[in-house]
């Protein structure tokens, strides 16, 4: 049975955490029928009419997903997941009209984890809530709980992956910028580096399904990742293109752990 939770162990037994999700929408029986939805699953959600709601909702409160329509007025979802984003390690999900595909392109360029096209099921809100909530950090275990020497982590060129703690750092250990959404790609190739892998099995890894939409979200993210790990995007020295085939990332054996 699916628990829609973050769990941490704690002293030997399950120390629950309540996902906890914004949903942000101006129509007000949409809004009220996703929430409900969402809370007779078992989440912990909170809804705003507005941007600006939302913004203040932030001040005193955190959460673990945003659902966020991207055409409302006054400011706009991408707006504010572009805000949410800078305030917190948050999962985003934006909802935009049928057929507005380059909103849904947008969003993904500027970091979005999913969409979903209204008019939705809600039974499709919910897949898609609990498949960004899988790929939402955990709650970091109390200090001392876990030996460092436990952490897995990769080394590549000048960088040093925690995939743990979801962290990627640079040169002097300064931190590298990364969107959850690119951070779950880096992580399928560095899991299986010198491997060819294809748009269909990145998807899969993802949690997306299948169709030219994934693979459009797939190259986007990876784009992304190229201008934070590559010297020349251009010309990836890690994240290589096989034409017609897939992706492959080049890590020199040895390098990990």
């Amino acid at each position: 049975m699916f628990i829609p939770n973050l769990l941490s162990t704690e002293s030997g037994s399950e120390s629950i955490v309540r996902a906890r999700i914004v949903i942000v929408e101006d129509e007000p029986d949409l809004r009220d029928a996703v929430a409900e939805y969402l809370g007779a699953a078992g989440y912990d959600v909170v809804t705003a009419e507005s941007a600006a709601a939302a913004r203040s909702l932030v001040e005193t409160q955190s959460f673990h997903l945003a659902i966020l329509d991207i055409a409302m007025p006054g400011e706009d979802g991408l707006s504010l997941g572009r805000w949410l984003r800078s305030r917190l390690p948050i999962g985003i999900i934006y909802a935009t009209a049928a057929g507005t595909a380059l909103d849904r392109i947008v969003g993904l360029e500027l970091g979005a984890d999913d969409y979903i096209v209204k008019p939705y099921e809600l039974r499709e809100v919910l897949a898609r809530v609990r498949s960004v909530l899988r790929r939402v950090p955990q709650p970091q275990e109390p200090q001392g709980k876990k030996a460092s020497t436990d952490r897995r982590s990769v080394a590549f060129g000048p960088f040093q992956a925690d995939l743990d703690g979801r962290l990627v750092t640079g040169v002097n250990g300064a931190v590298i910028d990364m969107a959850k959404s690119e951070f779950d790609v880096l992580e399928v190739f560095l899991t299986r580096a010198n491997r060819l892998l294809t748009r269909a099995a990145i998807s899969e890894a993802i949690g997306f399904t299948e169709d030219p939409e994934s693979s459009r979200a797939v190259d986007i993210r990876i784009m992304r990742l190229r201008k934070k790990i590559e010297t020349d995007p251009a010309n990836p020295k890690f994240l290589r293109t096989v034409r017609g085939e897939g992706y492959i990332f080049s890590l020199p054996t040895g390098d990990g752990n």
